[in-house]
C-alpha cells in the first residue's frame, strides 16, 4: 500500500467524536453562509440530490466515518440518481484521514474483461461503429469496481458495520421516492439510452406512459439486493444469482460481451499515491492515471503563468486565458493519458516546471491561435490521436466526518443510465466505451486509451483535496461532466480561489470548455459583452449538451467550511455541528 506521508493535522481537523452523537447546530450552506467556530466538531456533506445528502448525514450523526457515509450515499444515488450513479459502475476517491494527514487515492475504476479485443468497437468495414450503437450494446460494461473500492475503504477506515449502511436506501427503494424534476427530464430526453426496453419498462406507469415529476417510483428489486448486499458483502453483486444475471445481460445481443464469472472475482480495486502539485498557496492532491488528474494540475500550472487571478468573472481576457489554457491542456490529456499498466504516462514531464512555462507561452496576448498540438514533455512516447467519446453520466460527492476525514469522490455509470441493460434494479455501466474505438490512429500510431484485456479506461474524473501550507485541510472538489469535468472543476477554483469569490458563486459560474477546435459554453450565462468579446478574440461560444456539471465543493476561510452545490442539478451542500456524549 503506497499513500502520500503528511504531517498530524491540528487545529479544525484535530476533532474527534465518539460512536454517538446528537445535533446541535445546521446550516444549509449557501453563499458565504459561515459554520461554527472552527473548536467545534463538524461534519459536512454535499452530492447532486438530497436524498444522498441526508443518508450520509444520517450516518455521520451515527458516528459513522466519511467513509461510512460514502457507502450509504452511494447506495441511496444508484436508486435516485440513476442516470449518473449505480452500485455496478466505477469511481475514483481521494481520501484525507485527518488522524495522519496521510492522501490515498482508491480506484474503482472498472475493467475491461479478458475478453476483449482491440477492434472490439469496430464495425465490419473497420472503421469505428457510431456510439450509439456502441453504447447499447452488451460489449460496453466493464466489469464493476465502485463497490469493490468502498469495501476496501471501509475495511481500513470505517467505523460502523458494513450490514448497518443500506437501511435508507433499501427503505427508500421499498417505499418509493418521488421522481425530481431532473430525473424526469432524463426520463423524457432524446438520449439514446432511452430506447432501450429495460429504461421504458423501469420507468412506464402501468398505463404504459412515462413517469413525470411528482410521481412515486418503487424499486423493489434493488431493495431486495440492498439487502443481501448488507447481508453478505460484495459477495452479493459479485458472485451468485445477481452475478450470473449480470453476466447473462452482458451477453444478450446486440453486439453481446465477454464477461464471465472469472472476470467478476478477479476484479480488485487499487490504492495509489495521490499526485499533489502547487495553485496559489494550496497544495492540490489529485488521483493519478488512468484517472486525468494529472492533466487538471497541468491546467492549474498553465494558468498561473497567466494574469488571470487579477482579473475577474465579467472580463473577457480572463475567460480567454481560462479557454487557451484548457486547449494546452485538452491537447496533452488526449493524447498521453491511459491506463498506466499498459502505457507509459509521462506525468513527471507534463508536470515540470519547464515544461508547463513552455506550454503558457503558447497562448497569445488576444487571439486564439490554431487547435493546438500536443507538447513533447519528458518521457513521452509516440501516441496516436485520440478520439474517445466521454459521456457524462456521473455524480460527485465530499464528506467530512466529525474526526476530520474527508472524502472527495466521483462515481459513474457512464452514459445517461449506462447501457440502458437492468439487473436487480440497477443499470449495468458502459465504461468501455471511454475507450478510443480505434486501436491505431490514421498514422498507424497506437493510442494510448486503445481497448485491452483487463485494461481500465481513461477517465476525466479528478477528485481533489486542498491542503493549506501546514498541510491541513483546505478544500475539496470534484464534478460530472465527462471530458468537461477538467473544466468544470478548473472555473470553479479559478472562481474561488483566484477571484476570490463564495464557494457557491464560483460553481454557479458559466461553464466554457475549450478543446481542439471547440468552444463550448453556457452563453445565455455569460453577459452579452464577455460573449462578443470573445469572438472578437476567435472564441466564438456554442451551447453544450449531454448532462452538463454537477460540481460540489467546498474550502476553508479563516476555519469555516464554505461550500456549495451545482445549481445546475439538484444538489445540496450542508454543514452541522456536532457534540459527543
Amino acid at each position: 500500500m503506497r499513500r502520500l506521508g503528511g504531517r498530524v493535522l491540528a487545529g479544525v481537523l484535530a476533532l474527534s467524536l465518539g460512536s454517538c452523537s446528537t445535533t446541535t447546530q445546521r446550516a444549509a450552506i449557501a453563499p458565504s453562509v459561515a459554520a461554527p467556530a472552527p473548536e467545534q466538531p463538524r461534519i459536512f456533506v454535499a452530492a447532486a440530490n438530497p436524498l444522498a445528502v441526508e443518508t450520509g448525514l444520517a450516518t455521520l450523526r451515527r458516528g459513522g466515518s466519511a467513509i461510512d457515509a460514502a457507502i450509504s450515499m452511494q447506495a441511496m444515488l444508484a436508486l435516485v440518481e440513476p442516470q449518473s450513479s449505480s452500485v455496478a459502475g466505477g469511481s475514483f476517491m481521494t481520501y484525507l484521514d485527518a488522524a495522519t494527514g496521510k492522501i490515498t487515492v482508491y480506484d474503482g475504476r472498472e475493467e475491461a474483461p479478458a475478453g476483449a479485443d482491440p477492434g472490439m468497437f469496430l464495425g465490419p468495414d473497420g472503421k469505428p461503429m457510431p456510439f450509439a450503437q456502441a453504447v447499447l450494446s452488451g460489449r460496453a460494461t466493464g466489469v464493476p469496481g465502485v463497490l469493490k473500492m468502498l469495501a476496501l475503504a471501509h475495511d481500513e477506515h470505517g467505523k460502523l458495520l458494513w450490514k448497518d449502511l443500506f437501511g435508507d436506501a433499501t427503505k427508500t427503494a421499498t417505499d418509493g421516492f418521488i421522481v425530481s424534476p431532473r430525473l424526469a427530464h432524463m426520463i423524457h430526453g432524446d438520449f439514446t439510452e432511452n430506447s432501450a426496453p429495460d429504461v421504458k419498462r423501469y420507468f412506464s406507469k402501468p398505463d404504459g406512459t412515462l413517469l413525470n415529476a411528482g410521481d412515486r417510483l418503487i424499486n423493489l428489486p434493488y431493495a431486495d439486493f440492498l439487502r443481501r448486499l448488507a447481508a453478505q458483502g460484495t459477495d452479493a453483486l459479485y458472485t451468485g444469482p445477481t452475478a450470473a444475471k449480470l453476466i447473462a445481460r452482458t451477453h444478450d445481443g446486440p453486439l453481446p460481451g465477454t464477461m464471465t464469472l472469472a472476470d467478476l472475482a478477479a476484479y480488485h480495486p487499487v490504492e495509489h499515491e495521490a499526485i499533489c502539485r502547487p495553485y496559489r498557496v494550496y497544495q492540490v492532491c489529485v488521483p493519478p492515471p488512468p484517472s486525468s488528474g494529472a492533466a487538471l494540475l497541468e491546467l492549474f500550472g498553465i494558468l498561473q503563468h497567466t494574469d488571470i487571478a487579477t482579473r475577474g468573472p465579467n472580463d473577457p481576457q480572463a475567460w480567454f486565458e481560462f479557454a487557451e489554457a484548457s486547449r494546452l491542456m485538452y491537447a496533452d490529456r488526449n493524447r498521453y493519458f491511459g491506463d498506466p499498466k499498459f502505457v507509459s504516462v509521462p506525468v513527471q514531464g507534463l508536470l515540470d516546471p519547464a515544461y508547463i512555462a513552455g506550454r503558457a507561452k503558447l497562448i497569445g496576448a488576444n487571439a486564439a491561435v490554431p487547435p493546438p498540438e500536443a507538447g513533447h514533455p519528458a518521457g513521452a512516447q509516440m501516441a496516436g490521436l485520440d478520439h474517445t467519446i466521454d459521456p457524462t453520466g456521473t455524480s460527485h460527492i465530499i464528506i467530512r466526518d466529525a474526526a476530520g476525514n474527508v472524502v472527495s469522490m466521483t462515481t459513474t455509470v457512464e452514459s445517461i443510465f449506462g447501457t440502458g441493460r437492468m439487473v436487480d434494479g440497477f443499470f449495468l455501466n458502459n465504461q468501455l466505451t471511454d475507450f478510443d474505438f480505434a486501436p491505431k490512429d490514421a498514422q498507424g500510431r497506437p493510442v494510448a486509451n486503445a481497448v485491452a484485456p483487463g485494461k481500465r479506461p481513461r477517465s476525466s474524473m479528478v477528485p481533489l483535496i486542498m491542503l493549506d501550507k501546514d498541510g491541513h485541510f483546505a478544500g475539496a472538489l470534484g464534478s460530472a461532466g465527462g471530458s468537461a469535468i477538467l473544466a468544470y472543476v478548473g472555473k470553479s477554483m479559478v472562481g474561488a480561489v483566484d477571484w476570490h469569490l463564495p464557494m457557491q458563486d464560483a460553481i454557479a459560474l458559466p461553464n466554457l470548455i475549450a478543446m481542439g477546435p471547440y468552444f463550448f459554453g453556457e452563453v445565455d450565462k455569460f453577459p452579452p459583452d464577455v460573449v462578443s468579446a470573445l469572438a472578437a478574440r476567435g472564441i466564438s461560444l456554442r451551447p453544450g449538451q449531454g448532462e452538463d456539471s454537477g460540481i460540489q465543493g467546498v474550502i476553508v476561510r479563516d476555519g469555516r467550511f464554505d461550500g456549495g452545490y451545482d445549481p445546475r442539478r439538484e444538489g445540496r451542500a450542508i454543514t452541522e455541528t456536532v457534540a459527543a456524549h
